[in-house]
């Protein structure tokens, strides 16, 4: 729990106080005792006698009861560095397991106000991103569990760190959103309940409309009704607007998510190995239902919509076949050669319906599409593919300055060539092998029909991950959407 004071909690609590790199700290107004201000001093001259040391997180008993945490900042840093040490510092206290509460000194960080603001905002960001537990079917130690660390903020800028703190808490909230959309349970999370879910995010005046199997059939989204066939589930798809510039008749910005709630592979069925994480096939939607809710909040001056396509792919009865030939919503035929290549089905129809409805600026699409992204990539960067360099510039440049790395690949004719099926317009893999992912973005341009600026984000190997991270306490990230949101606030608002 946040909290602002304008004085420490005498010498019951720990605080934390901010030094510069030649261990200066500030304390204009003498908040801290002079026996406090001295111990401060003697454990920083010693600080200063170590060279070299890249550790920036330090702490030391001022008394029995009290503890302070000194962090280093540097003089340069980049950009997302701040969220990072606010990160870092949560997992440092957290080892402190008797720490409950804790002080921030902010006003001993020596910047100037407005970049101390900004600083503080970041740092609080990063350390409530770090903070983020999925703990809601645990029964056992739930007192331990549910406990958290309150935090207290000692500033004598109060008004402005709140007020410009509310932009990050605003995406802090979608971030949250996302991670909890890709965390739960796929017999809680299905097509329905998720729709149910993305419903209740109209009261941040979102407008939210959904459409059924009944609905998609009319429209003739087949490429989506086929990969759920087999499901005793219903497929749906489902469109987020927000019209923050009321009166602008300026093309929206759009963001096309795939929402497969589980992934079974279909027909063309998956190894039984880690199967379980196939609920986490629907995390490029979550991001951009994620993505919507913090422009709701955050009141963002900008027209913007969501599209995402929630279905599970399961090997019923009555489930696509391989061999299959689905004419999409463009009316370009496919023939389904793989079952289990279904994510770009999905997202075929609905980049077709989001470009023809919407006549959008951009469209970004973010999938778990390919394994073959992982191979290249790992878990350091997601692949980025696109028809248009100025918006795959943009798109690079936000994920340096977020630090949720993307990398540019290639699209080429001779790529495409590959995807051309001998008795339909296109089929769905590749089968002369190699270039799995490209293959794959080269499938979804061939349904951007008129010529709109688009990316395609594989997020396959950022979506989740079985380690902690800079602002990931391990499992679901929320990757993409403190990128997609300095992208627009950078570049579109």
């Amino acid at each position: 729990m946040l909290s602002f004071a304008s004085s420490l909690d005498g010498d019951k609590e720990s605080f934390a106080i901010f030094v510069n790199d030649k261990s200066h700290y500030r304390d204009k107004k003498k908040l801290l005792s002079k026996n406090t201000a001295q111990k401060i001093n003697s454990f920083l001259s010693g600080l200063k006698e170590k060279k070299n040391n890249e550790e920036y997180i330090f702490s030391f008993d001022i008394s029995e009861k009290q503890k302070c945490f000194v962090i280093k900042v540097k003089n340069k840093f980049e950009s997302y560095w701040p969220q990072e040490s606010g990160g870092n510092f949560f997992s440092y206290i957290k080892k402190n397991k008797d720490i409950k509460k804790i002080n921030i000194y902010a006003d001993s960080l020596d910047f100037e106000r407005d970049k101390l603001v900004d600083f503080l905002s970041q740092f609080l960001f990063g350390f409530n991103l770090k903070s983020y537990t999925f703990n809601k079917y645990k029964t056992l130690k739930t007192e331990t569990i549910k406990q958290k660390i309150d935090f207290k903020v000692i500033t004598s800028v109060k008004e402005k760190i709140e007020s410009n703190y509310k932009y990050y808490d605003a995406i802090k909230e979608g971030v949250f959103l996302t991670r909890d959309l890709v965390s739960e349970p796929p017999n809680v999370l299905n097509p329905e309940a998720y729709v149910k879910e993305i419903k209740k995010l109209s009261k941040f005046g979102l407008k939210v409309k959904s459409y059924n199997e009944k609905d998609l059939k009319k429209l003739g989204l087949n490429a989506l009704l086929g990969v759920g066939q087999g499901s005793a589930n219903e497929t749906y798809l489902v469109t987020l607007e927000w019209k923050g510039k009321n009166n602008s008749l300026k093309k929206p910005l759009a963001f096309v998510g795939k929402g497969v709630c589980f992934d079974t592979g279909g027909i063309s069925l998956k190894p039984a190995k880690f199967m379980e994480e196939m609920k986490y096939d629907m995390a490029g939607s979550a991001v951009v239902v994620g993505l919507l809710k913090s422009l709701a909040l955050r009141k963002a001056k900008v027209n913007a919509v969501g599209v995402v396509g929630l279905v599970e792919n399961m090997p019923g009865s009555n489930a696509q076949r391989p061999g299959d030939i689905v004419k999409s919503y463009s009316g370009k035929t496919i023939e389904v050669l793989n079952t289990d290549a279904e994510g770009r089905l999905v997202l075929a129809d609905a980049l077709s319906f989001t470009e023809k409805k919407y006549k959008p600026k951009f469209i970004i699409d973010l999938a778990t599409l390919t394994g073959a992204i992982i191979i290249s990539l790992g878990e350091e960067y997601a692949g980025l593919f696109s028809n248009n360099d100025e918006l795959s510039k943009n798109i690079f440049q936000s994920s340096q300055n977020v630090n949720e790395k993307v990398w540019r690949l290639p699209l080429h004719k001779n790529y495409d060539k590959l995807m051309d099926s001998t008795i339909a317009d296109v089929q769905n893999i590749n089968y002369a092998g190699g270039a799995g992912s490209i293959t794959a973005a080269q499938f979804l341009q061939r349904f951007i029909t008129n010529k709109t600026p688009w990316a395609h984000l594989d997020i396959a190997g950022m979506a989740f991950s079985k380690k902690a991270a800079n602002l990931n306490p391990g499992g679901a990230t929320g990757f993409g959407v403190r990128l997609l949101s300095n992208l627009i606030k950078k570049y579109y608002e």
